[in-house]
């Protein structure tokens, strides 16, 4: 009976100091002090010096400035565990708080002195500094732990984060590196750490400390490894590349990290870069290297997209280039794994070489490659079928689209083909199917396609009602579907009668437009310009304005090299068609052109 006496007893004291504890702590945090100061003084009491309730019952003593009980209190603490060095911090803030920071600055120097060898009272007594924003204590505290501990890098982290919050650069850096010496395996959090806080200053910082220590220990990768990631962020590929060909020669690897340098280069259109790389593996791994054939299929690609997205080739290059993909045929043959070359090399031949006969023959046959990827072969039948209509088959065109529908449905692919048929119903006329087609792929996933099928939506339904016998619509989708065979000069023959036929429709700014895009591919950009300006001078209210804003400064920043006045357009977009589906591209641009930093 009398156990259970005691234990209920000693039950209800626990639940009653719990209760005390929480309505200290509501106290302490109201700022009530005096009252909080009441509850902890009788749970530190109740707990046996309990450090916690020490630590609130000395601060609630600071805050309501009762010094004296305040040094009592901690002297007396210091008495009966002086080698607690974190008590000797208490007495430099109490000190610190009466504004005796000489007196103060002794207790943290006793407290520095009477570091144990101990990596976790040393970090502790660290931390307390750090808290209290005492970077320079905490700082000295690490170097004593680590003089301590005979170890000058363990600290190495936590003293490149101090040196970051003081903003001593030149220590900040030389203490992370001195971190990933210590452990190598600490690369990504470094990195991250670059990202959020370095300035461009600090980052030039790191790449002299980098060079330095990669001259005095050459056995060390984990120093071109970051310094490779900093000239990536930077956009330096071929610094990166530099980088990385050392080391796959210092360590005779396999080519695997200059593919991957190679690839990243590549996506952000560093076309030269991205075929050194490749071309590295191809000539210098040679085939039994696993990325051989990837290399060089990679290195062909580059080189035509190089050539064909800067307007800027001959026929001669043009020719070069096919037979480079010839070469490659040659080599791999013909078969299901080189199908996409052969894709291609058939857009090379009808777009830019103007022999739709061998693009047409090359497709045909290779879409019935045994074992083909049926998304390589539904490739192919959109481009045949392209290639077909360009050659007036249109029954042809037609057959293909709806094979890669059917078997493709809901992906990507078979919205491509549903709107390639709806756009081949609009070229016969065919416009209210057409507009009800254009109208579900709005809401494809595709932003392209979306894009496009809202484009002629926006068009069909914008004209057709003003056209009771459709006549001046038919006309311009005859010579849409003429600018898509590239027959030129039928298309401004049939735009001229358009115009001369009705000359008060509503379709003066699509002739513009559609000109401007004739102008284009002819690659007279200043009569292009001249189309797309007319557009925004004199139908600013129409459907194309935003369109032809966008397009003119992309003409200004890719061709006519003025890119002020391509921010000036950009800008005008904006600001003024703010709905636009070309409205956040055109900022991303403007602010490009500006120098402004886009991650």
């Amino acid at each position: 009976m009398r156990v259970l006496i005691i234990a209920l007893v000693s039950l209800i004291s626990f639940a009653v100091q719990g209760q005390n504890a929480r309505l200290a702590q509501q106290y302490f945090m109201d700022g009530e002090f005096e009252k909080a100061s009441i509850l902890y003084k009788q749970l530190y009491i109740q707990n046996n010096d309990n450090e916690y309730y020490f630590d609130r019952y000395f601060n609630c003593l600071i805050n309501l400035e009762s010094y004296e009980e305040a040094q009592v209190l901690v002297e007396r603490q210091i008495r009966r565990s002086p080698s607690n060095i974190r008590l000797y911090v208490s007495l430099g803030k109490l000190y610190e708080s009466q504004f005796l920071d000489d007196k103060a600055n002794q207790q943290y120097q006793l407290a520095i002195s009477r570091l144990p060898r101990n990596k976790y009272e040393i970090t502790k007594l660290a931390n307390i500094f750090t808290v209290d924003m005492n970077y320079d204590l905490a700082i000295q505290t690490f170097e004593k732990g680590a003089t301590l501990l005979r170890d000058d890098k363990v600290f190495a982290y936590n003293l490149g984060e101090l040196y970051r919050r003081k903003a001593e650069s030149q220590k900040m850096v030389e203490q992370y590196l001195n971190a990933l010496a210590y452990n190598p395996e600490r690369m990504n959090t470094i990195q991250t750490i670059c990202q959020r806080y370095f300035s461009q200053e600090e980052f030039d910082e790191l790449k002299k400390q980098l060079y330095t220590r990669i001259q005095e220990d050459r056995e060390v990768m984990y120093y071109p490894v970051l310094l490779t990631w900093v000239f990536i962020q930077e956009k330096e590929y071929s610094k990166a590349l530099r980088q990385v060909l050392a080391m796959d020669r210092r360590l005779k690897e396999n080519g695997q990290r200059i593919y991957q340098l190679a690839q990243i280069a590549a996506n952000d259109k560093d076309y030269d870069t991205a075929i050194r790389g490749y071309e590295y593996i191809v000539d210098q791994k040679g085939i039994s290297s696993s990325f051989y054939i990837d290399a060089k299929r990679e290195a062909l690609r580059n080189r035509r997209i190089k050539l064909v997205e800067g307007y800027d080739y001959t026929q001669e290059d043009l020719i070069k280039l096919k037979q480079l993909y010839l070469d490659f045929l040659d080599e791999f043959g013909r078969r299901k794994v080189t199908a996409p070359i052969i894709l291609e090399l058939s857009e090379l031949e009808a777009l830019y070489l103007n022999d739709l006969d061998e693009a047409i023959s090359l497709l045909e046959k290779m879409i019935d490659y045994p074992g083909l990827n049926p998304w390589v072969q539904a490739q192919g039948k959109l481009q045949l079928g392209d290639y077909y209509l360009i050659q007036g088959e249109v029954w042809e065109s037609t057959l293909l689209y709806s094979q890669v529908d059917k078997s493709f449905k809901d992906d990507q692919l078979g919205h491509e083909a549903r709107y390639r048929n709806a756009r081949l119903s609009y070229f016969n006329r065919n416009f209210q199917w057409a507009q009800s087609q254009f109208d579900v792929l709005k809401a494809s996933t595709s932003k392209l396609i979306a894009n496009d099928a809202l484009d002629l939506s926006v068009f069909i339904m914008d004209h057709l009602g003003l056209d009771s016998t459709e006549n001046a619509m038919g006309l311009y989708a005859d010579a849409d579907l003429l600018v898509f065979q590239n027959r030129f000069d039928e298309a401004f023959n049939k735009l001229d009668t358009l115009v001369s036929s009705y000359p008060q429709h509503t379709l003066k700014d699509d002739v513009l437009y559609l000109k401007a895009t004739i102008f284009q591919k002819r690659k007279d950009y200043i009569q292009a310009a001249e189309m797309l300006q007319e557009i925004v001078d004199k139908h600013v209210d129409g459907i194309r304005a935003d369109n032809a804003l966008y397009q003119l400064g992309q003409l200004y920043e890719q061709h006519l090299n003025d890119t002020e006045q391509a921010k000036i357009y950009y800008e005008k977009l904006f600001i003024e068609f703010s709905d636009s589906t070309y409205a956040v591209e055109a900022r991303k641009r403007y602010r490009t052109l500006r120098g402004d930093d886009i991650q």
